[in-house]
């Protein structure tokens, strides 16, 4: 296979789906998220517009599954040219001492530790000149995001780092700033917030991929 290969975890909606649609025109897709239904749905509309994917639905946090994931695209095609990291745990809004005890562990076995997870197993996949894509979230330190806000500044840091680290060796590591998305997990947070002013995550994928040299 010559069509490049783009890996989105947390693809069956909102931002992961829009990057795995617009990705689509260029790569085969490799969706990886927990929602078989949302993944099938999403697969329809890839082969609607004349894309191809390959739904693995599986739990990143499950590092026995990721590895497999992971051995068998080595397998299958060698490498990955694009990795898109939008698989997010966002906790309910809790004051700092309130917080669940299970909201907490899930939000850090998510945001932190599946992602150091797979920056390992999908770095070698990645290997020099590849590309991995994180997304930011300022919200961090905000009051009653506890729970999201520091395991997702966590996440970032991590990226971060790795970005810093493979600046002259590759693969390139971007950090990239969405525009506030109509999302479901958006609409938790800010229930009251209207709609119609909040980004298409599909548009928003659009803006963002174009902001890179993907060639």
């Amino acid at each position: 296979m010559t069509q490049k290969i783009a890996l989105i975890t947390g693809a069956s909606r909102g931002l992961g789906a829009g990057l795995a649609e617009a990705l689509a025109q260029t790569h085969h897709i490799v969706a990886v998220a927990r929602t078989t239904g949302a993944l099938e749905e999403l697969d329809d509309r890839i082969q609607a517009a004349g894309g191809q994917a390959t739904l693995a639905p599986m739990d990143i946090t499950n590092p026995d599954a990721m590895a497999q994931l992971c051995r068998s695209i080595y397998d299958r095609w060698g490498s990955v040219d694009l990795w898109a990291h939008t698989a997010i745990h966002a906790a309910p809004l809790a004051p700092a001492q309130f917080i669940d005890a299970k909201d907490w562990d899930k939000s850090v076995n998510i945001n932190v530790t599946a992602t150091g997870r797979l920056i390992t197993y999908v770095a070698p996949l990645l290997g020099e000149a590849g590309t991995a894509l994180f997304f930011e979230d300022q919200r961090g330190g905000q009051k009653f995001f506890g729970a999201y806000g520091a395991t997702k500044s966590a996440q970032m840091d991590l990226a971060r780092s790795w970005a810093a680290e493979t600046a002259n060796t590759g693969p390139k590591v971007h950090l990239l700033a969405p525009k506030p998305l109509a999302t479901a997990n958006r609409a938790r947070f800010f229930p009251g917030e209207p709609r119609d002013e909040l980004a298409a995550p599909a548009e928003e994928a659009k803006r963002l991929l174009a902001t890179l040299d993907l060639g």
